[in-house]
This record gives structure tokens, C-alpha cells and sequence, in this order.
């Protein structure tokens, strides 16, 4: 997480097992062409760039750019690049690791629950109005609505919704719904707004008379509202980190698809055993919301 002055500017998740954007891996070229493939432990990554004068079957390095996506899009390929790199993982983010868990949280003082919220609901507040994020195979849409007049809102949805794209790792086509206004000289203003809060690298078309912008941004990995939409591994995930803190023998409730993550992965189970200090039990109750699970005292 990102913080200033308390606030969560910007997030990121990295899945357990996942290799992440940037990571050089040792590959064989699997295919030719324009959608050339390479193989690297047993995953295959799209080449969009081709590999020009490697043969098919040959060894290569490659460079990850995009990692699996997974939630509403289980079936697109990772994507890389050739590299002339050697192999190695990816370069950690600058900052400090906080131990977890702790006595103190960090990450929850600067609103990590809130942003799981966000990321479940798909909704996000602001003063004045409301950001509405829905995922769809061709792009992120952004519905802005409040109480505000038009013209207002139009400004301050727009600077939200850069706020929101940021924080959450929203990345690829994104769309803004904004209110329709009239004058060209707000549309502009809120196209400034976007400038303002987003940081490049990125790409947008100006605030149509309809109220609607276009952002492209590079797309490297999923964003929380894509991991959310994997609803039981996000919510199995979530509840670890809160039944962490207990101490003792505990056993975990929730929906049988959570319960399901768990058995799926003995390891978390063994890890989080180590960390409550006791042994740790599963029980499923279908009456659960996803989002529901808790820790209780075995």
C-alpha cells in the first residue's frame, strides 16, 4: 500500500504462487508467428511482440507483462516479452515491510478493510456522490452519480474516479460515465481533474457531449475489483488475515465454497496453525454470506 497522510493513494495484492509482472523466466518457444507462445514451467505466455529469429523449440528468456488475470477472464494467457536478461524474480516494491500479524496494523489504520469493502461492493463514496464499478470483458465502467448539480458533479466524479483507478490497480480500457453537461468548458475542467489525480503512464479521449471518457492504461496485472470477482479465494484470503490474530484453537466458519479454498489448500491451514498458536478446524454453513466467515473459539 501507498499511504499519505493515512490515506491509501495506492494497493496492491500479490496472489501466493503467482509470478508477478517483471520476473525474467527461462522458457521454450512453443509457437511461431504473430501469436507466437512461449512455455515457461508449464504455463504458457502470449508473445503479442512475436520472437523474431528464435526457433520454434529453442530456449529463451522472457519477460513477464501481464500476469494471469483470472476472476471474470480465467482463460486469458499471462503475456511477455523476449528479455535479454538472465533469469530472476521480480524487482520488490520500494517501502517498508510491517510484520503480520502484530499488535499493530498499519495497513488496516490506513483503511485495508475499507478497501476490501470497495473492492467486493463495487461501490465507492465521495463528497457529493458515488462511484459504481462494473467489470465487463471489453472494459472497466465507472457510473458516476450523486447530489450535486450536473456541472459539479461531473468535476468531482471525475477526480474520484482517478482517485479509485489508481487505488485499486485498475488497468486497461476504462470507461467514465460522467453527467452530461452542456458546457465544453466543464467537460474540459473535468478531463483536467483526470490529469491531475492519475499518473502516467496512460491514455484518454476528451469528455464527450454525453458525459463519457475513455482512459487506456497498461493492463500488468489484475486489479482488486477483478481479485474480488473470484469471490471464494478472495474471501477465503480475507479471512485468514483476520483469523490470524487469535490466539489459540480456533475453527473457521463460512460458505461452503470458502470452506472448499481452505481444503483445496492444506497450507494455509498448517500456516495459519503456527500463527494462532493452536490447532485450526473447518466448518461450513451455507447460511453464510460470502464476505461472512469468522473465526471462533474451537
Amino acid at each position: 500500500m501507498l499511504i499519505e497522510q493515512g490515506r491509501t493513494i495506492e494497493a496492491r495484492i500479490f496472489r501466493e504462487g503467482l509470478v508477478r509482472t517483471g520476473t525474467i523466466l527461462a522458457a521454450r518457444l512453443k509457437s511461431t508467428g504473430r501469436n507466437a507462445i512461449a512455455l515457461a514451467d508449464g504455463t504458457e505466455y502470449l508473445l503479442p511482440g512475436g520472437a523474431p529469429s528464435v526457433t520454434e523449440g529453442a530456449a529463451l528468456s522472457i519477460e513477464v507483462t501481464r500476469e494471469p488475470l483470472g476472476g471474470i477472464e480465467p482463460w486469458k494467457r499471462p503475456l511477455a516479452r523476449v528479455s535479454s536478461e538472465v533469469p530472476r524474480e521480480a524487482l520488490d516494491w520500494p517501502g517498508e515491510s510491517v510484520a503480520f500479524p502484530a499488535p499493530d496494523d498499519p495497513l488496516e489504520a490506513a483503511g485495508w478493510s475499507d478497501l476490501l469493502d470497495e473492492a467486493r461492493s463495487g461501490l465507492i463514496a465521495f463528497p457529493g456522490g458515488a462511484l459504481r464499478i462494473s467489470l465487463t470483458p471489453a472494459m472497466t465502467l465507472i457510473d458516476v452519480d450523486g447530489q450535486f448539480e450536473p456541472d459539479a458533479l461531473c468535476l468531482a466524479g471525475a477526480g474520484a474516479a482517478a482517485l479509485a483507478i489508481r487505488r485499486h490497480g485498475i488497468g486497461g480500457s476504462i470507461g467514465i460515465d460522467l453527467p452530461t453537461v452542456r458546457s465544453k468548458d466543464v467537460r474540459l475542467a473535468a478531463a483536467a481533474a483526470v490529469d491531475a489525480a492519475l499518473p502516467p503512464p496512460f491514455e484518454r479521449t476528451a469528455v464527450n457531449g454525453f458525459g463519457f471518457l475513455q482512459i487506456i492504461r497498461p493492463r500488468r496485472h489484475a486489479s482488486t475489483f477483478e481479485l474480488a470477482a473470484d469471490r471464494a479465494s478472495f474471501e477465503a484470503r480475507a479471512l485468514l488475515r483476520n483469523a490470524s490474530r487469535a490466539v489459540g484453537s480456533i475453527t473457521l466458519v463460512a460458505h461452503p465454497a470458502v470452506i472448499a479454498q481452505f481444503e483445496r489448500n492444506p497450507g494455509w491451514i498448517d500456516r495459519l496453525s503456527g500463527q494462532v498458536g493452536g490447532a485450526v478446524s473447518l466448518r461450513a454453513d451455507a447460511a453464510l454470506g460470502m464476505e461472512a466467515g469468522d473465526a471462533v473459539r474451537a
